[in-house]
């Protein structure tokens, strides 16, 4: 058995078996001092007090001196899966150009596909490895990566290639998303019905025979996909077994919620133009709402209502959504800051927002997010005394060691 002692703090995100937490309970993170972790066979055996360890000859013991657990941080929403580079337009929209004025012209996502699709299988990977190790060493025990950048049959399908094939070369949870309603590719620009048959006829059918992915997201926005659109995608993904999330009310509020809503999706993400009526409508279910507040940061754009989401008593979640255009950004830490900043969350909603929530958002809540007996042995070490550092060190990482299954899988340089 292995111990995890000495810590000065472990903060387990209790749940007391809910799995989740809503409203108020996003406040409520359970910390513990002069505890212990016990861990067996990679699973959470107990919780103990450091004064009841009479043998600790029995465990293999790993000291955590002085420093703050916390639950294996969850990265429920990102599309690490591109290639290429998107810097110029960045350049573009600080002299002025609207993220959807670009899109118009043909730049934004479309030049990500063009990159993608001039990307061998091997190459994508070579591209995703580094991604990958950069969120392990931030304490990031769980990742979410989708497609959306192949926007045809081969490239999606690539792409999700690509993303599985991290699953034999980390011992992360890797959770694969097919995203291929994510805008119309150049070839159906003046198509749509075309693309959309694609997508309902042909990938859809396919992704599933190959169990590439068991989530399907979608954009619903007037750039992207009306919720007319999702409709169609969401109700075939759901005979064929997908469980579904979508992007939506991000620039325009144009039904996307409540077509979302209509079909049970584990989460809603972005939501910066929710309405005061939707917050209400969407806090009366068990979809969780991620939050993306690097994109407002990124684009210079209002952030999501996440005070009221959580005074009305929903389910928050935050992430990164690291993307090559509207978010660069694959800082967990910067993202906590940001949410404590700018749109006024306590430093335990962010706790819960980064772990459970996140966790529950991909169907991962019953196995990881909290530090509860039964769960798997994932743990993010930080070299605080307190655990309100971490989030005062904004984009700092303070994580210096990461544990999976109860296995040290990253361990920061000394300094």
């Amino acid at each position: 058995m292995i111990l995890l002692a000495n810590s000065s703090q472990i903060i387990t995100v209790n749940t007391e078996g809910k799995n989740e937490k809503r409203g108020k309970e996003l406040n409520n993170i359970d910390i513990l001092n002069d505890h212990a972790i016990v861990i067996e066979n990679g699973v959470i055996k107990n919780l103990i007090p450091n004064s009841s360890i009479k043998n600790p000859s029995k465990f293999d013991i790993i000291d955590l001196q002085d420093k703050v657990i916390l639950p294996g941080l969850v990265e429920c929403h990102t599309h690490s899966a591109f290639a290429g580079s998107r810097a110029n337009e960045f350049k573009m929209r600080l002299e002025g150009k609207s993220y959807e004025e670009i899109a118009k012209e043909g730049s934004g996502i479309i030049s990500t596909v063009y990159a993608v699709r001039n990307s061998s299988l091997n190459q994508l990977v070579q591209l995703l490895i580094p991604r990958v190790v950069h969120f392990i060493s931030q304490g990031i025990t769980c990742l979410e990566i989708k497609s959306g950048y192949g926007l045809d049959l081969e490239n999606e399908i690539k792409l999700l290639e690509a993303i599985n094939k991290l699953k034999s070369l980390f011992t992360i949870d890797i959770i694969p998303t097919f995203l291929g309603a994510h805008t119309f590719p150049p070839e159906h620009k003046e198509n749509h019905k075309g693309y959309l048959d694609l997508i309902i006829n042909k990938m859809l059918p396919q992704i599933a025979k190959k169990k590439l992915a068991k989530f399907c997201d979608a954009f619903c926005e007037k750039t992207a996909f009306s919720s007319e659109e999702v409709n169609l995608i969401f109700t075939k993904a759901e005979e064929l077994g997908y469980r579904l999330r979508l992007h939506t009310e991000q620039f325009n509020n144009i039904g996307g919620l409540e077509a979302a809503l209509a079909h049970d999706v584990l989460s809603v993400d972005h939501l910066e133009v929710l309405t005061d009526k939707q917050i209400f409508k969407l806090a009366a279910f068990d979809t969780v709402a991620v939050l993306l507040p690097g994109v407002s940061f990124f684009l210079d754009y209002q952030y999501a209502p996440a005070r009221n989401l959580i005074d009305n008593n929903a389910l928050v979640a935050l992430s990164t959504d690291f993307n090559p255009g509207s978010s660069h950004i694959s800082s967990i830490n910067l993202i906590m800051g940001l949410a404590a900043i700018k749109m006024k969350m306590t430093f335990e909603e962010i706790i819960s927002a980064v772990t459970i929530n996140a966790a529950k958002a991909i169907l991962m809540n019953r196995q990881i997010g909290s530090i509860e007996i039964g769960k798997k042995a994932d743990f993010a070490v930080f070299d605080v005394n307190d655990y309100s550092d971490i989030i005062y060190n904004v984009g700092k990482n303070l994580n210096v060691m990461t544990i999976k299954n109860g296995n040290i899988i990253y361990q920061a340089p000394p300094n």
